[in-house]
């Protein structure tokens, strides 16, 4: 039988290797000098802690390590007594996608660093008081409190403070912060050369030119931390990393699976699309109401695949209009799309070793539909960004006013797009050694593109606002003459037809049954497959091609 999580102390202190881990958090706490027992002062209130359990397992499920952690009662806490700021940065995911790129171009190695109980590390100003642990109270002394020195998990205040901590050190040994991305840190070297870090609270990920130099770095790390080195990257935020020599492969298999299993749906029919074709959503006012707590976590969990599946942005993102009050027929939509996830299981995304011989580019391609909601009549504008081949940033995202026209809607559409291009720019010009002298943006509108070129004020545009123009400078907005617009998938339904398979030039190796019902992991060609999603499934060629 599958071990399970206590749900309480009492049953946590009745398993020797539960009671090893809590023994283990509370060694942690006072190595760091965390707190101190004191007598509570008049008119001070001590926060209530409670203990967490929470088995670590790995890319397969096998369990690693039995870690309980000791929580503070945050929500307890009072603004302005027991807190102030509370904003921490993370890096986001397009930059962990655009450093992957980056190091695939590259041929760099990447390794993963944990920070063992790394909100520990950090400094707090303000004058806090924690009862002491469940199970674990001093005797003769349970009467008393503990004050913190440190930040504890649970506090608001616990991850700017332990931001700040590491912020300072890494400064210190000659690491700055990237401007664009204040999650990501860059130290070059003209004789060592370079290392980029991505800071995700407490996991971080390591890459750079020069294998001796990170070593270095590492050793820095552990002499400041307590630090656990996970050896090259293979599991990061619940996204698998696969490496060979064919490239790096982006999946969510197992958390994928996870979904299915946690929703009942792993034994479910498989649907080749995750949208009805022809189907149109709308509040329904007349249908009976479905749990929105239960629809609101199915959602959120599809929204995180979203990381790797860009197949599934369109429909997950009309899905996600229905929040505040979902209907049967909402329900059904979603369930078809856990329905295509299991069909697409091991999907995800290729950045092959062959775009090392490509010239690195930023090519975006964007497009809308007009007036596709049919509720309050705005348009769903879509873009793709790829850097040197890859894919590295895409939305589906409905248009914040209403298009008068399909040109319109394409310049609004153009505009979201350009304000990414130039984060994306700017980002890539900080962590890498090259220089995006000029991105490129593919329109399907013509009229559009006129526009942006020409900005004259005739009968057709003189209301489009001000704010939906931004700066072309260094953009080349050119038509979409390739008969493919990749862009289409995250604004627009086409019927589905059965996708061939790619060419074996492109395959990664599979963990699927070939012969199965769904494909491998490895079937994409030039770095992304499209499945039915809102679109005909198509793979892409390096001519661009439509199989």
């Amino acid at each position: 039988m599958a071990e399970s999580e206590p749900i309480d102390v009492n049953s946590a202190l009745q398993s020797e290797k539960w009671r090893c881990a809590m023994k283990e958090e509370l060694d942690s706490i006072e190595s760091n000098q965390t707190w101190e027992l004191v007598d509570l002062p008049q008119r001070k209130k001590a926060i209530d802690v409670k203990w967490v359990y929470k088995l670590k397992v790995n890319s397969k499920g096998e369990i690693t390590r039995y870690k309980a952690r000791l929580v503070a009662k945050g929500f307890l806490q009072k603004e302005g007594i027991d807190y102030d700021e509370v904003f921490a940065p993370v890096t986001r995911m397009e930059t962990i996608r655009l450093v992957t790129v980056i190091a695939n171009l590259n041929d760099w190695p990447m390794y993963q660093m944990d920070v063992k109980s790394a909100f520990l590390n950090g400094h707090i100003e303000e004058e806090v008081y924690v009862a002491q642990p469940p199970g674990y109270e001093v005797k003769g002394q349970e009467f008393k409190v503990y004050r913190l020195k440190k930040a504890l998990y649970g506090l608001k205040q616990a991850p700017r403070a332990w931001n700040k901590r590491i912020d300072k050190f890494l400064n210190e040994i000659g690491f700055k912060k990237c401007v664009t991305e204040h999650g990501v840190y860059i130290k070059k070297d003209a004789a060592k050369g370079v290392i980029i870090i991505c800071l995700y609270v407490d996991d971080l990920l390591i890459t750079g030119s020069n294998e001796s130099y990170i070593s270095e770095l590492k050793g820095d790390l552990k002499e400041e931390f307590e630090m656990t080195d996970l050896g090259l990257m293979t599991y990061f935020l619940g996204i698998e990393f696969l490496r060979n020599e064919q490239g790096i492969l982006m999946h969510q298999t197992r958390y994928a699976s996870e979904i299915l299993k946690k929703f009942e749906m792993d034994k479910c029919n498989v649907a080749l699309s995750p949208t009805e074709p022809r189907s149109q959503l709308t509040k329904c006012a007349e249908e009976g109401d479905v749990d929105p707590t239960f629809y609101r976590k199915l959602i959120g969990s599809l929204r995180y695949l979203c990381n790797t599946r860009p197949d599934l942005a369109y429909s997950v993102g009309i899905a996600s209009r229905f929040m505040e009050r979902p209907k049967g027929s909402h329900l059904i939509a979603v369930k078809r799309i856990l329905r295509y996830v299991k069909w697409t299981i091991n999907y995800g995304i290729m950045f092959p070793a062959s775009d090392r011989d490509k010239e690195f580019k930023l090519v975006g391609y964007t497009d809308s539909n007009w007036c596709g909601d049919h509720e309050d009549r705005k348009s769903t504008a879509g873009y793709m960004f790829f850097y040197g081949g890859s894919p590295i940033s895409w939305c589906s995202k409905k248009e914040p006013v209403v298009a008068l026209s399909s040109c319109e809607a394409e310049y609004i559409a153009a505009s979201l797009s350009t304000c990414q291009a130039i984060w994306l720019k700017n980002l890539i010009e900080e962590i890498s050694q090259d220089r995006c002298e000029t991105v490129t943006l593919k329109i399907d509108n013509v009229s559009a593109i006129n526009l942006a070129k020409n900005p004259i004020a005739h009968g057709r545009s003189k209301h489009i606002e001000l704010r939906k123009r931004v700066s072309a400078e260094n953009f080349v907005c050119i038509p979409n003459m390739s008969g493919l617009d990749i862009a289409n998938t995250y604004n627009k339904k086409k019927h589905h037809h059965t996708p061939h398979r790619p060419s074996d030039n492109f395959h990664a190796p599979s963990t699927a049954d070939p012969n199965g019902p769904g494909p491998g992991i490895g079937e994409f060609c030039n770095s992304i497959v499209f499945g039915q999603g809102v679109n005909q499934p198509y793979h892409i060629r390096p001519n661009h091609n439509v199989l």
